[in-house]
């Protein structure tokens, strides 16, 4: 085939014959990326990673111009049948495909499926496929043989090659291991047709394996011991709202001079605002591992073998419940979907391959509603919010586009920090709005309910002028990485009871990763490893260290009470606090 190639006339490289070969195929996977991006749902990455990798498949067609157009066809068809659910999935949600979806897929039993497509096909939707299907035909129309002479073809395909699926696939080559350079390898070709449903179904494979051992070592846990309910016989629900990244500090429940939380304020005489409490960690599954189960700073590995908070109220009778607007099927979060998985109800809402992504927290609240309206006389609803996660502007719909300018803005906020700052008030504005709703449709059921909100960390969003700070790092810790809402609301049913009554003990110094003996108290469960001195709203509450850092670096911990008020650690007299137990 080369010699006859050779045969043939030349005239230079039709330059115009390739780039349709290009744009044929960068349509396939590009053309719902391009969407994404245009509609500023997520960002350009999946987008850049189309350009680039789309290009692989012009190596068969270089190779064997003589059959391009048959080779062209066979590859476009199949790939463009590959790349129908997310291309179908953005007409529905518009959002990203990921491998969430594709553990949402393999979950759904067929009754669930025909539900789904008669709840979501839309009319015009056949027609959007009909034309997807069309423009593909008219590229691949344009498609006519590129002739390369002599030994051209082979050289220019491989370097097409190295180019593009090579660039990426470097990192199963020249990393610490096979696994790692896989995983990067998995992260830059997961936008593309066909790589997209094959990474998402090999980190679904993997991630529901690691998932099912861990449920599997819950289910092994024993019960806890003495299990005791003082309102046993007694209906109610009890509401676990954890939010994400959001620093008390911007609150203005907490005293910000920005009126972040509008609607919480004008509820406050409702609320019990707890305005001393900290996480262990600033980083959302090392801080939940502690929040809910005995786990803490000096015992980290408690969560792999003690109940968590699930299993607890499972226990003690109650139906439970996990909403999340956070990511589910990724390694990354393969613990948090553990503890969901623990729930007798889950729904997923957040299906997106990235975090910086439109997936608004306004979507929990019809979920929500449906689990109050639950007939069980008895209900725990975990609520997890995606809060104000970075990037803040994906956190927020334009109504809520509140703070835009320097009024209310700290002086230090430089020009060009203002707008990451503003946009993260706007994303505790939202909040706002969301926590103080799923109080409202909780008061409204009139039952003796009660919700607890708190965040699972902060965030540094340019806090102090000593410390321009964005986001959160463990090895240089501010104050505002560990501040953290703790607010508890309480029906009138509650009133006169123990529970409703929180006034001295606002502003005890506390840890989150002693959630689960504060929870035990507030809703009357007492069982024999409950630890009353741990509870901040107990008589028996005893103050201790509110350990902050890495609890597999001892010495590395550090009490949060020696961190200076504007956010600096006091670096040069801080005491570490060494991780032996304290009584």
């Amino acid at each position: 085939m080369l010699a006859a190639r050779a045969e043939l006339p030349r005239k230079g490289i039709d330059w115009a014959a390739l780039g349709w070969m290009f744009l044929f195929f960068w349509y396939i996977s590009g053309v719902t990326q391009f969407f994404l991006y245009a509609t500023d749902s997520i960002g350009w990455r999946g987008f850049r990673q189309t350009i680039l990798l789309s290009g692989f498949w012009l190596v068969p067609l270089l190779l064997f111009p003589g059959r391009a157009r048959q080779i062209a066809g066979v590859l476009g068809g199949l790939l463009w049948l590959c790349s129908l659910p997310a291309f179908g999935y953005y007409l529905i949600y518009g959002q990203d495909f990921s491998q969430s979806v594709i553990f949402i897929m393999f979950e759904s039993n067929q009754a669930e499926s025909a539900e789904y497509l008669s709840q979501y096909m839309a009319w015009w939707m056949p027609l959007a496929f009909l034309a997807y299907g069309l423009g593909a035909w008219l590229l691949w129309r344009k498609i006519r043989p590129v002739y390369l002479p002599g030994r051209s073809a082979i050289i220019v395909s491989l370097l097409i090659g190295i180019a593009t699926l090579g660039y990426p696939a470097r990192h199963l080559v020249f990393n610490d291991g096979f696994s790692i350079g896989l995983t990067k390898f998995e992260e830059r070709v997961s936008t593309v047709t066909p790589w997209q449903l094959m990474v998402g179904y090999h980190q679904y494979t993997q991630q529901l394996s690691s998932m099912q051992e861990l449920l599997s070592a819950n289910a092994k846990l024993p019960p806890l011991k003495n299990l005791v309910d003082a309102h046993a016989d007694q209906p109610g629900t009890l509401v676990l709202v954890l939010g994400e990244s959001t620093n008390r500090q911007r609150m203005s429940l907490y005293g910000y001079p920005r009126a972040t939380t509008p609607r919480l304020d004008a509820m406050r005489d409702q609320l019990a605002v707890f305005d001393n409490v900290v996480t262990p960690r600033p980083y959302t599954i090392e801080a939940l591992q502690q929040v809910l189960t005995f786990a803490d700073e000096q015992n980290p590995d408690a969560y792999l073998t003690t109940p968590s908070i699930v299993n607890l109220m499972k226990q003690a009778g109650y139906k439970t419940f996990w909403i999340t607007n956070q990511q589910t099927m990724t390694e990354r979060n393969t613990m948090l979907t553990t503890f969901s998985e623990q729930a007798d109800e889950q729904v997923y809402l957040n299906n997106n391959r990235e975090q910086n992504t439109r997936q608004y927290d306004g979507d929990v609240l019809e979920p929500f509603s449906k689990a109050l309206a639950d007939p069980a006389p008895r209900k725990f609803i975990v609520v997890h919010l995606l809060g104000t996660h970075m990037s803040y502007k994906y956190r927020f719909p334009e109504e809520y586009d509140h703070f835009k300018d320097r009024q209310g803005a700290p002086e230090w906020v430089t020009d060009d920090q203002l707008p990451t700052y503003n946009s993260y008030d706007n994303a505790v504005l939202y909040n706002d709005f969301v926590v103080s709703s799923l109080i409202e449709k909780l008061a409204s059921s009139g039952g003796r309910d009660l919700l607890l909100y708190l965040s699972d960390h902060g965030e540094a969003v340019f806090d102090s002028p000593e410390n321009d700070m964005l986001g959160r790092s463990e090895g240089k810790p501010t104050s505002p990485m560990y501040t953290v809402p703790f607010i508890v609301w309480t029906s009138g049913q509650w009133q006169g009871s123990k529970a409703a009554d929180f006034r001295a003990e606002l502003g005890r110094p506390y840890s989150s990763s002693n959630l689960i003996h504060t929870w035990a108290d507030l809703t009357g469960l007492s069982f024999g490893e409950f630890d009353p001195s741990k509870s901040l709203i107990s008589a028996q509450f005893k103050q201790r260290p509110v350990l902050i850092g890495n609890p597999y670096q001892p010495k590395s911990l550090i009490d949060f009470s020696l961190i200076k008020p504007k956010g600096q650690v006091a670096l040069d007299d801080k005491k570490v606090v060494q991780a032996a137990p304290i009584n």
